[in-house]
This record gives structure tokens, sequence and C-alpha cells, in this order.
């Protein structure tokens, strides 16, 4: 059993809560039993397993298909950021960068999202509502850290998640013909209760302050926003996401 802070493997993976860690090893922390369960379920590729006895005792069957590291309540919290783990953490190597075959099918790309929580709940919000894929622009927050992972509640494992130039991407699927909306409320932008229903799509959706940058705005082939009947100056973005990803694939 682990006991130590200082000892090697512990040490290692208390790191993996800074991004310039998790970047250099290629490795991240995932906490709690559903997590690492949506993790094993998906074949992801889980390096280390830290389990405290008494959760071995209680856990399923199918960790002893792993090499498991036995640790102390105690260092279960010295790793967490949770205020109560069940008493399993694992150490998971980062996604394998993959391009997808063509551009068909419906996308959502993220530019600059900033907010952790926001970023987890919209590509979720994107597993739910069966989208091909979700793409992260330059400048978006770290997938891999902890509060995204936990908004994500294993959406990451159903649904590819690309790192790309969004306007490399966007210039791709106009060349297949595929439209690309920008989201924003501005004189030519048309409402989304107008938007045509297509199979394939791609949208944008940009950083909780400046919204999608003018560049990618102006690429875009129509601009769209979401009708208000109240007061608010503006939705909140994971909020606009759902209410978007339900029209754009709503079947009439």
């Amino acid at each position: 059993m682990i006991t130590a802070k200082d000892n090697k493997k512990i040490k290692e993976a208390k790191k993996l809560h800074q991004r310039k860690f998790r970047k250099a090893s290629e490795t991240y922390l995932i906490e709690g039993f559903h997590l690492v369960e949506e993790a094993h379920f998906a074949k992801a590729s889980l390096k280390e397993i830290f389990v405290t006895e008494k959760f071995l005792q209680e856990g399923p069957t199918w960790l002893d298909q792993y090499n498991l590291n036995l640790v102390t309540p105690e260092i279960i919290d010295y790793l967490s950021e949770l205020p109560k783990n069940p008493g399993i953490i694992a150490v998971a190597t980062f996604f394998p960068e993959t391009k997808p075959q063509d551009f068909k099918g419906s996308y959502l790309l993220l530019d600059r999202i900033q907010d952790p929580g926001n970023l987890g709940t919209m590509i979720r919000t994107a597993d739910a509502f069966g989208l091909s894929g979700v793409v992260l622009g330059e400048g978006t927050t770290d997938l891999y850290q902890g509060k995204v992972l936990r908004a994500l509640q294993g959406s990451q494992y159903h649904l590819p998640i690309y790192f790309a130039d969004l306007k490399t991407w966007i210039e791709k699927a106009q060349r297949e013909k595929i439209p690309v909306y920008g989201t924003e409320l501005n004189e030519k932008a048309i409402s989304l209760t107008k938007v045509s229903k297509r199979k394939d799509f791609c949208v944008i959706l940009g950083n909780e302050g400046q919204g999608v940058s003018r560049e990618l705005l102006e690429l875009s082939d129509e601009n769209i926003f979401i009708p208000m009947k109240g007061q608010a100056e503006s939705f909140n973005v994971g909020v606009a996401c759902g209410i978007l990803l339900y029209e754009l694939t709503k079947e009439d």
C-alpha cells in the first residue's frame, strides 16, 4: 500500500493538476467512480489506477483487469480536487488526435471558450443531440482539466473531439457544400427559427465575453441568432448551445 506523498507515482500524478505537466506527459487525471468506469468501457488507455482498500472491497469486478495501486484515503484526498472522493483516481492518456475522413455530418465549432463548465457542458450537449463531432479552436480552455472532465461526464468518449484551426475547418466544409453558421445578432443575421434544416452543418459558438471572432463570422455562410422575448441582454453560451442544437437537429 502506498502511504507516502513523496512516492514517485503519487508525485507524478499530483503534477497532472497543472496543464504544463499534462501537456508534457500527454496524460491527465480522472476522478471518481463514474468517470473512471466511463473510461474503462470506452477502452480508454488507463496508465495507473489508485484505489483505497474500502473501495476495492466494494468495487466492480472489471477492476481485476488492471494492476491497481492500493493507497490510503489520505493519499486519495491529496490527489483529489473533489470535496469527497469515493476512493478511486486514474491516470489516462490523451485521446489520439484524428481527422475526419470527410466533413459530412453536423459539427459544433468552439472559438476561444474559456469557462471549463461551459466547455464540458457544450460537448456533452453535442453528444446528447447526436452531433458528428466537436472542434476546439485555438484559445479554447484545456479539455483535460478536472472541471471540464466533470462537466463532460464521460461524453468525451462518445463522439470525436478535434483540435483544429477553425478557419481551415470552415473552408474545407464549404468546399463540400456544407453550410457554416456563425452566431451573432447583427444586421445580416437571421432568426434561428428561419434556418433551413440540414443534416450536414457546422455551427460556431464563441468566447463568453467577445463572442465569435469577426474573421470567423465573415467566413460563415449565414449568421444566426436566437430570438428572445425578455429583457436579458444575451444567453449564457452553454444555454445558447443547447437551444441552437435542439433547433438545428430537430426533425420536422
